[in-house]
């Protein structure tokens, strides 16, 4: 009996031990499995961030583009100084009611295309206000012009009758009253081109004034987004390079745990 039991017993030994060896050979494939498996997790983690911040660079980059495309010089070359100018001409050159007529027909068409352009060139505002102010004041004078004329005429036909009533006096009077008001009018004419081209000059130079603006606004958002990428693209870098050195520490841990 005692042989029995004491070889039982230690037939039970090896039988124990093994399964001991077993356990730990076990608890080693789930643990080693676990580690294995551990690192590529943490490693595709944060790939994913990642690529979450380069999504967000990318979108940051396509805005900054479309603000940039949005904010571009305007191409549009018209000439809106142009207009008052041959309007005024036209009313300078006019030597009877139904020319300035013509003339004031001209600056009205005008008027409507520029107010028009200015709710779809906002980029030449400056230039174009000032053009539908100039055309604006054409019309008006042209009104005025008539009148002046009306006046020259009278005082034409008054000339006229003086003359063949042998008023010499009146007569000279009139002739000199008829090219003092025909040489004040001249007068005023030029001085509506100068006043159409000094504010067109204005209006030119407030619109470039505008442009510089503009661009070293472009200028400067654009050295904004660059500086902002490539502080974001650094620190993604060294958030993978922590991530990477802390992966195995993590996995150790969990082993030995």
């Amino acid at each position: 009996m005692k042989d029995i039991s004491v070889n039982g017993a230690a037939g039970a030994q090896p039988q124990q031990n093994w399964t001991r060896e077993q356990q730990a050979e076990a608890a080693a494939q789930v643990d080693a499995p676990a580690g294995e498996e551990g690192m590529p997790a943490f490693l595709s983690q944060k790939e994913e961030e990642g690529k979450t911040l380069i999504e967000m660079i990318r979108e940051a980059q396509e805005k900054a583009d479309a603000q940039r495309e949005a904010m571009k010089l305007p191409k549009n070359n018209t000439r809106y100084g142009d207009a008052p100018l041959e309007a005024y001409a036209r009313l300078a050159r006019a030597k009877s009611k139904m020319e300035v007529n013509s003339a004031s027909g001209y600056a009205r068409r005008r008027l409507a295309q520029f107010r028009t352009a200015l709710r779809t060139d906002s980029d030449n505002a400056a230039k174009i206000k000032a053009a539908i102010s100039q055309l604006q004041k054409a019309v008006n004078r042209g009104e005025k012009k008539k009148r002046e004329l009306d006046r020259e005429h009278l005082t034409e036909v008054r000339r006229k009758k003086a003359a063949k009533e042998e008023a010499r006096e009146k007569e000279q009077f009139l002739r000199q009253e008829l090219r003092r008001r025909k040489s004040q009018r001249m007068i005023r004419e030029s001085g509506y081109l100068r006043e159409a081209e000094v504010s067109d000059r204005l209006a030119t130079q407030l619109t470039a004034t505008q442009m510089e603006l503009r661009q070293q606004f472009q200028d400067l958002s654009a050295s904004t987004a660059a500086s902002m990428e490539a502080a974001v693209q650094q620190y993604a870098a060294v958030d993978a390079s922590v991530a990477v050195a802390a992966a195995p520490m993590e996995i150790g841990f969990s082993g030995q745990a």
